[in-house]
């Protein structure tokens, strides 16, 4: 891997992608999950919630970036309530 320059941020953050894909992995095999619908407009599993919740981030994360002079950790902790929110009502 030392071709890639990694700074501690994205070694944080790549490693906390990992360990959620993992826990949600085992998750799923102790617990396979049943399709439910919340407040998305679509039947989802936590999967797909999670992916969802990826996916936003990303752009919560690049609406900050882009639009904003904020702190990117505004956008860290935004992101990460969205994703609980999302995971537990969406």
């Amino acid at each position: 891997m030392s071709w890639m320059v990694w700074t501690m941020p994205t070694a944080i953050f790549f490693s906390s992608i990992a360990a959620m894909l993992a826990g949600m992995t085992i998750w799923e095999i102790l617990s396979p999950t049943i399709e439910r619908k919340g407040f998305l407009p679509i039947s989802t599993t936590r999967g797909d919630r999670l992916f969802i919740g990826l996916l936003t981030a990303a752009f919560i994360h690049l609406g900050v970036i882009g639009f904003t002079s904020l702190s990117i950790w505004i956008a860290l902790a935004v992101s990460a309530i969205w994703l609980l929110i999302l995971m537990r009502w969406g």
